[in-house]
């Protein structure tokens, strides 16, 4: 990384590396790595499988958040499209669990993924200011399940400007999951696509 030049955006670790004497040993590789933010991208059953549990889980990122300032680190967690699903009357997954966890516990927004399990990533960006300090980048289409950054139905234009203005984003992360090409010919196509979006 040093001989490329390039810098680290964020780890995804699991729960387990955060917690009790492997924190120190993550906050050691994060240090020699010069990564400020530990992403969780997935949590076991235990730690999501109700309301309770989610509000647990909240509290323990509240914690690891506190012991991770003296290093000038941050924890975060990554969601996919379960944290969307909800039984109706009742808040879903992801904003009871933002809802309860403290401003400096990053919001790593994956658009697509959002988009995809019915969350409007405009309205999440804008319900909680200053949060998305990392963002996945990746687009989601009903009806094409290849569509590359700016092929799809995200309203990019939306996010890139609550991004820069309010939700404190400092990273984005292009990510493409499905590939309508070979992946580097796709990668090259999602930052062609940006260019033109003026990113």
């Amino acid at each position: 990384m040093d001989d490329l030049g390039l810098k680290v955006a964020g780890t995804h670790i699991g729960i387990n590396t955060l917690l009790g004497d492997e924190l120190k040993k993550t906050v050691d590789f994060n240090t020699i790595l010069e990564n400020k933010n530990l992403i969780v991208p997935g949590l076991p059953g235990e730690y999501t499988n109700s309301k309770a549990a989610w509000l647990k889980t909240a509290d323990i990122m509240n914690e690891i958040s506190e012991k991770l300032k003296p290093y000038g680190m941050r924890v975060g967690y990554h969601n996919h499209t379960g944290e969307f699903q909800h039984k109706e009357g009742e808040a879903a997954p992801f904003d009871i669990f933002f809802g309860a966890t403290n401003k400096d516990v990053i919001m790593q927004l994956d658009i697509g993924h959002a988009l995809h399990g019915g969350a409007d990533p405009v309205s999440i960006l804008k319900r909680y200011p200053g949060r998305a300090i990392t963002v996945h980048v990746k687009d989601y289409s009903s009806t094409n399940d290849k569509a590359l950054v700016g092929e799809g139905d995200v309203k990019w234009d939306e996010v890139f400007e609550l991004c820069e203005t309010t939700a404190g984003t400092e990273w984005y992360i292009v990510e493409q999951e499905t590939y309508a090409y070979p992946p580097l010919e796709s990668v090259k196509h999602c930052i062609e696509n940006l260019r033109k979006m003026g990113k």
